[in-house]
């Protein structure tokens, strides 16, 4: 395990505040808690589980484009390939250079500068200097489809033509870069590839290695009260915050009930410099949070062959059942 495990986690690229709209339904969620467990039997015959409720949604990110801006959303569906909201899919666009790779605010920081709406059935991506893009959110078939690379794996993209490829391009203004946009009918990264050390065999499109990830605003602020500049969530692009737990309780929710939707614990997130970059001005730092979250997130040493020096911050799910979800909805925990 532990050699599948380095490089996995090699391939990813690793050295090894609430808003008032949901405080009303984060009342009843407390409440909610106060009148105890439920039982709950789910779909799968002979199963039985006991609900305990463990914190309130307070907000859902998508990020269309991977390392530019997240859209936050009220509600979403939740698909076996993560978040959607009308024509927004999460991680499905992914800027490329001409050769297939891929990249990200890891190569290129000021990615995370780029805002993304949806209008109708376009996307219109926003940057500072730039005019606005327009992007239809269904491409023609005779448009290019590309081998891509993400993290060490082939994955296919269609192009999204060379008017979104020039406006990329002059902004970045290090590289000649294309984007390309996955759909529905391709094949996406396979989870005993991405990490052959778990037996899963789920699929992503462009995401580094799972379909939905989860932190709590507890978890930012004890962050925050160790950091001399404070961070954002958005320097950690959850799809899911939680509110109403502890510090890190999220490390021990293994299966969820948000809405109607199941998810499974996949593990933990190893977190690297993309973390450094400031959301608001697109500079990498490349020391924090990362080196205050070293100090006192790094893993058990029994999983440091799978996640070398790599901090933990945030957990990542699969989606067992399909369904959607909403800010202020309770979460549960399954348990037996």
């Amino acid at each position: 395990m532990g050699t599948a495990g380095s490089s996995a986690l090699a391939r990813l690229g690793l050295p090894a505040p609430p808003g008032p709209r949901w405080l009303g339904v984060a009342a009843l969620g407390l409440a909610a808690v106060a009148l105890g467990a439920v039982t709950w039997r789910r779909a799968r015959p002979g199963r039985r589980r006991r609900l305990q409720q463990v914190g309130t949604v307070s907000e859902l990110w998508i990020y269309p484009v991977k390392s530019c801006k997240g859209v936050s959303v009220d509600a979403a569906e939740c698909t076996a390939l993560g978040l959607r909201s009308g024509h927004l899919r999460d991680r499905f666009w992914l800027v490329i250079k001409e050769d297939g790779h891929m990249v990200t605010g890891r190569q290129e920081p000021r990615l995370v500068l780029v805002s993304i709406t949806s209008e109708d059935d376009r996307l219109i991506l926003r940057a500072p200097g730039m005019d606005q893009l327009v992007l239809p959110t269904k491409l023609h078939s005779s448009n290019k489809v590309h081998d891509c690379r993400v993290f060490g794996l082939d994955i296919q993209g269609r192009d999204c033509g060379d008017e979104a490829a020039q406006w990329f391009t002059n902004f970045l203004q290090t590289d000649a870069f294309r984007l390309v946009q996955f759909e529905k009918n391709m094949k996406g990264r396979v989870a005993n590839e991405m990490l052959p050390f778990l037996d899963q065999n789920y699929q992503v499109a462009y995401p580094d290695c799972s379909p939905v990830l989860i932190l709590s605003e507890a978890s930012l602020a004890d962050l925050n009260t160790r950091m001399e500049k404070k961070v954002k969530m958005n320097n950690f692009r959850p799809n899911i915050v939680v509110t109403g737990c502890n510090a890190f309780e999220e490390d021990t929710w293994d299966e969820l009930l948000i809405g109607n939707v199941e998810m499974k614990k996949i593990l933990a997130c190893p977190r690297c410099i993309m973390t450094t970059v400031d959301p608001d001005t697109g500079v990498i730092d490349r020391k924090e949070p990362l080196e205050t979250l070293k100090s006192y997130r790094l893993c058990d040493p029994s999983e440091k062959s799978i996640n070398k020096s790599a901090p933990l911050f945030g957990i990542y799910y699969l989606v067992e059942k399909i369904g959607s979800l909403k800010v202020g909805d309770p979460v549960y925990q399954m348990v037996q």
